[in-house]
């Protein structure tokens, strides 16, 4: 009897341990989700992605502008075109005339409030500017180009609950938990609703979700559905209804609601989708916009207004009218925005076009400054130098080319590359990485490392030109047969690319014409060391063998090399360093970090200018001779390169306004059958055709002094004698030696007519 009894006190002792046990395991549990949920929610940090921006479109009178630009711009800016012009987003061109309603936006040196503007333009440029505040520059907002996202691809844009309109909030309620404001946190009614329709069914079909279970779900848990998983999400609900307001939970489902897919982009929050869908902030939707969103909460992709149009409108109907039902809203005001359209805006370029060379180069500055999670969490604003009108440009000049080609070759596998950059500034405003523009693979104006020929000879010319006791323009070389024995015992004979000698030339003639011979002789002569060091003076870090054919440019440079290179041939003998970016802002509108112009002069003055003056010849008279009727009446200086078997296209030149340098070849190497002149060249010159406003000005030096000469022989010549052309040195040395001649007809030459 008394084993019995201990038996079964043992047993119920046993009970009651795994009883305890459980209570325990479940304390733990709801201890553990109660922190949880207590300390992530108040400390909410939402992953935000970081905008990349271009650079705003600065408006003041004088500035060069087409109307067919500005028109360009403001529709991929999202500016909706009107006969009336009441609102931010709106645009109305009448004639000559714009009037243009700026919206309101963070720059990173001032909040711009929204602001009405009209403009005048004739003949290409801004004539006449009325503003608000009659200010004399204004901007409109910069064009989104992109963006560094989490890993998950979510982005947002946080809003407070006291910026998002009370008639949203209204709806949203109405359509998606008409108790919120009543439970704490489940809705008992929902769930014995639910469970009828799941016996019905003989499945788990139907959830019964309050907006806090649902902001639960998203922020906290897998979507699988499980009575385990439900569970969970009810008692994490009943949780942070206890810890948090009603404000602050509707506040963050406001922000974490996914509403879409742009690309490999998820839309997330009501702040984001607004611009998104209608290029506005929330605070300036219409009602029929705001019950839109509110519709693609059940089903962003089922419900998209752009593929499913029909679809989308009785939804948001069905939103209007609950939300009548449920005296969350007015009804004659429900009626009218029943009547409105969709009034979505053009389907989101940054799904369609995208700029993944230029954010690329973007990326990788940043990483110099900010870590890597914190450009894709932080919410930063970057804003860049990045030209979309140009970038335009570049990407149709390029295909142009590709397309031209393949007509004459339908199996061609010809690539290309085109950086464009300012000369005054090192501002990098364009990037095309390849033919397949929005290709976000191997970028080969940064990456593609290929020889760049006879780009490399302004270097050697240069040199040559900083020994004014030496060398000037009119200095003859040879441009005979030249051999060159190597250490190994072997000879290195350069020819020219005609396979003809010439014999003794002006200094200049030998760059415009580019003569491998003659150069390969004064590279010779200069010494490669020094050659190198001019090299590196122009800002190409590479590390390039000291070989003699390195004066050919038997160098392996990206395009981006070739940039910054030219960069101080444009800027005038003074290096810039390229930057795509020009500030980031933090996602309170606090400059974080501001990327100013730092300019180092590295060469003088007289020499470059001479250098630049040959390389204006290049264009008129050399290997460039083509831009004589590609781009007439306009100064321009520039380089041919084409490399062994013709396997690579190159030109790097520039205006006053604008440098670029274009590559065409193939990825395997193998021959394009075009030469700098007949491919990279036509690129370049489409481009500046389009782009560039202001032509070469080439001011010279006050010690620059202008002299005539014998263009065979580079003595001392009368203006009036036979090939007496007009060229710059820099003073002292001048010819001294001057062939005299009676009354003649002077040479009409365009030496001369630049001095005129």
């Amino acid at each position: 009897m008394v084993d019995k009894h201990a038996k079964t006190r043992q047993k119920l002792n046993e009970k009651w341990a795994i009883l305890i046990i459980l209570v325990i395991i479940a304390s733990s549990i709801l201890l553990y989700l109660d922190s949880l949920v207590n300390s992530t929610f108040k400390d909410k940090q939402w992953s935000v992605a970081s905008t990349v921006y271009a650079r705003p479109l600065e408006i003041y009178e004088g500035l060069p502008l087409k109307l067919t630009d500005l028109r360009e711009e403001m529709t991929m800016l999202g500016y909706r075109f009107v006969q009336d012009v009441k609102k931010p987003g709106q645009a109305l061109f009448n004639g000559n005339k714009v009037t243009i309603f700026i919206p309101k936006f963070q720059f990173s040196d001032e909040l711009a409030p929204a602001q009405k503007i009209n403009i005048t333009l004739n003949n290409g440029f801004v004539s006449k500017l009325e503003s608000e505040e009659n200010k004399a520059l204004v901007r409109l907002q910069p064009l989104v180009i992109g963006g560094i996202y989490p890993s998950h691809n979510e982005d947002r844009i946080l809003v407070q609950l006291a910026d998002v309109p009370d008639s949203l909030q209204g709806m949203l309620v109405a359509v998606e938990d008409k108790d919120f404001y009543d439970h704490h946190g489940i809705s008992p009614r929902g769930i014995a609703r639910a469970m009828v329709t799941n016996i019905k069914n003989g499945g788990f079909s139907q959830g019964a979700s309050t907006l806090t279970q649902q902001l639960i779900k998203n922020y906290y848990l897998t979507p699988e559905r499980t009575l385990i998983r439900k569970a969970q999400e009810a008692l994490m609900a009943i949780l942070l209804e206890f810890h948090a307001s009603k404000a602050d939970i509707l506040e963050g489902y406001m922000n974490e609601i996914y509403l879409g897919q742009d690309g490999p982009r998820a839309i997330h929050g009501f702040g984001l989708a607004s611009q998104y869908y209608f290029k506005k902030d929330l605070t300036d939707l219409s009602l029929s916009q705001q019950a839109l969103l509110v519709a693609l909460v059940r089903g962003a992709s089922f419900y998209n207004p752009w593929r499913n149009p029909e679809r989308a409108l009785k939804r948001r109907n069905l939103v209007l009218d609950i939300a009548v039902r449920e005296d969350r809203l007015d009804q004659d005001a429900a009626e009218l925005a029943k009547q409105a359209p969709l009034e979505v805006g053009e389907r989101s370029a940054s799904g369609h076009k995208r700029y993944p060379a230029y954010l690329d180069l973007v990326r990788r500055q940043l990483q110099n400054d900010y870590k890597a999670e914190d450009l894709s969490s932080n919410g930063l604003s970057i804003f860049t130098h990045f030209n979309p009108l140009i970038q335009e440009t570049a990407e149709a000049s390029l295909v142009k080319a590709m397309e031209k080609q393949k007509q004459s070759d339908p199996e061609h596998k010809l690539q290309g590359a085109v950086i464009v950059t300012q000369p005054n500034t090192g501002a990098v405003t364009s990037i095309v990485g390849g033919t397949d523009t929005q290709y976000a693979g191997f970028n080969r104006a940064i990456d593609a490392r290929r020889q760049i020929g006879s780009l490399m000879k302004p270097a050697v010319y240069l040199t040559a030109l900083q020994k004014s006791e030496e060398y000037t323009l009119a200095t003859l070389i040879s441009d005979d047969a030249y051999e060159q024995k190597l250490p190994n015992g072997t000879s290195w004979t350069p020819k020219n690319y005609d396979l003809k000698d010439h014999g003794d030339v002006l200094l200049y003639k030998a760059l415009a014409h580019s003569y491998n011979q003659a150069t390969a002789r004064l590279g010779n002569d200069l010494g490669l060391d020094n050659i190198l060091s001019t090299i590196k003076q122009l800002g190409v870090d590479n590390d390039i063998p000291a070989v003699p054919a390195i004066t050919l440019g038997a160098a392996e440079l990206s395009p981006l090399d070739v940039a910054k290179m030219y960069q101080t041939i444009s800027s005038g003998g003074f290096y810039t360093p390229l930057l795509a970016i020009s500030s980031v802002v933090d996602a309170h509108g606090e400059l974080l970090t501001s990327y100013p112009i730092d300019i180092e002069k590295r060469f003088n003055s007289s020499s470059i200018y001479t250098l630049r003056h040959a390389l204006q010849a290049v264009t008129h008279e050399g290997s460039a001779k083509a831009l004589e009727w590609l781009l007439p009446d306009f100064a321009v200086a520039g380089k041919t390169g084409t490399t062994n078997d013709l396997r690579d296209s190159w030109f790097a030149g520039f205006s006053e306004d604008m440098q670029a340098v274009v590559w065409l070849g193939r990825d395997d190497n193998k021959s394009t059958g075009l030469t700098g002149s007949s491919g990279a060249l036509r690129v370049w010159a489409d481009i500046f055709k389009a782009r560039a406003y202001q032509a070469l000005q080439n001011t010279p030096p006050k010690n620059i002094t202008l002299s005539w000469v014998d263009s065979e022989t580079g003595v001392g010549s009368e203006d009036n004698c036979n090939n007496a052309i007009q060229l710059p040195f820099i003073s002292g040395s001048e010819p001294t030696q001057e062939k005299r001649c009676g009354a003649t007809d002077k040479v009409i030459d365009w030496f001369r007519n630049l001095t005129d």
